[in-house]
């Protein structure tokens, strides 16, 4: 193995061959980054609300809600099934853990204790989550969910209802076969952000028509004219196309994520994704919000973009940061444990440079 090889035992405060034009769009995600002022309240600056994690998978809602958490939100929800909160509820007590999905009964006499058929109704289930989302600023769906009738049925529920109050969502991993078979529930949605990884990329398009498109779009046009083509197909929903770059787009405003990330693609890297997202359009609320001085200077139709960019950018950093202690040996936690210093490298001390709103001082 050669030096060139051989990963990093430290990192440097700066991300190594950042481009020019990353660092402008950086700039800008900067902006709507809110202070950590003495008279904000709980909740002001995110809540955020993960639909995921069944009995086989209660690793990656952690990680998403986790990210959302040390990357600086205010509260991080967790839904998930009884037998998933259990565990995640041991993995940490700073997460809220709710267990109000259900997955299909493997016999009929094993739906619950009791044998209530509410709980094997999506549209019961659905009625007990959707009340939470006046609580929350952002939804994540997906990450742990699986491929359960009834939990993909439920989740088709809560998006509708997430779609009509106006909340943010992104949709991730299982929460993509949802919109591979009912594209209606996004299509046109500004507020949601999709993160497929190749092979759900390519379900998607061929899911809306639009594979062969896209397959002759690879051999004759630029590499973001993929994702714009899929953006464009779901009629401006801002599209994540995960890579050696990040290309993102909603089919008329794209953007490249091209800061380095680690060479280990471990499973759960993702998770780390939509958590940093959330977190960024939870911001993006505060922001709307005038919570502080913004001076508005970033128009409302560019957040959503500068949103997403801001949890890709800190995704590839933490990532980087992780690869260089961890090496082959990194895992999706590594990256939760880089989440800080990402942000710091990519944005330094936001709090040193704000101007309080009164007086005129430096906080």
């Amino acid at each position: 193995m050669t030096a060139q090889d051989t990963p990093s035992q430290s990192s440097t405060n700066t991300p190594p061959n950042m481009s020019a034009a990353t660092k402008e769009v950086l700039s800008r995600v900067r902006q709507m980054i809110p202070p950590m002022l003495e008279r904000f309240h709980k909740g002001q600056l995110g809540r955020v609300g993960v639909i995921g994690g069944s009995e086989d998978y209660t690793g990656a809602p952690y990680f998403s809600a986790m990210a959302s958490a040390r990357l600086g939100c205010d509260m991080s929800h967790v839904i998930c099934t009884p037998t998933a909160s259990v565990v995640i509820k041991s993995y940490s007590p700073n997460l809220m853990v709710h267990p109000l999905m259900r997955s299909s009964p493997t016999a009929p006499s094993t739906s619950l204790p009791g044998g209530d058929k509410d709980e094997n109704d999506p549209d019961k289930i659905a009625g007990r989550i959707i009340p939470m989302l006046d609580r929350l600023h952002v939804l994540v769906i997906g990450p742990g969910l699986g491929r359960d009738p009834l939990m993909q049925e439920t989740c088709a529920r809560v998006i509708k209802a997430a779609r009509e109050k106006g909340t943010p969502m992104v949709l991730d991993a299982d929460a993509l076969q949802i919109v591979a078979k009912h594209p209606e529930l996004v299509k046109g949605y500004k507020l949601a952000v999709l993160t497929p990884n190749v092979v759900e990329f390519g379900r998607l398009t061929k899911a809306l028509g639009v594979d062969e498109e896209v397959a002759a779009i690879a051999k004759e046009a630029g590499e973001t004219a993929k994702v714009e083509a899929l953006a464009r197909a779901l009629g401006g929903v801002m599209v994540v196309q995960k890579g050696a770059k990040d290309n993102l787009s909603d089919g008329k405003n794209t953007l490249t994520v091209d800061l380095e990330g680690g060479r280990k693609r471990s499973g759960g890297q993702g998770d780390t994704l939509t958590g940093s997202i959330a977190t960024f359009l939870g911001w993006r609320q505060a922001y709307l919000d005038k919570l502080w001085d913004t001076g508005n200077k970033i128009s409302e139709d560019e957040l959503i973009g500068l949103a997403v960019f801001g949890g890709s950018a800190i995704t590839r950093e933490c990532s980087r940061l992780a690869f260089a202690k961890r090496g082959r040996s990194l895992q999706a936690s590594d990256l939760t444990e880089e989440v800080h210093t990402a942000f710091l490298n990519l944005f330094g001390d936001v709090d040193q440079d704000v101007t309080a709103a009164a007086g005129g001082a430096k906080i």
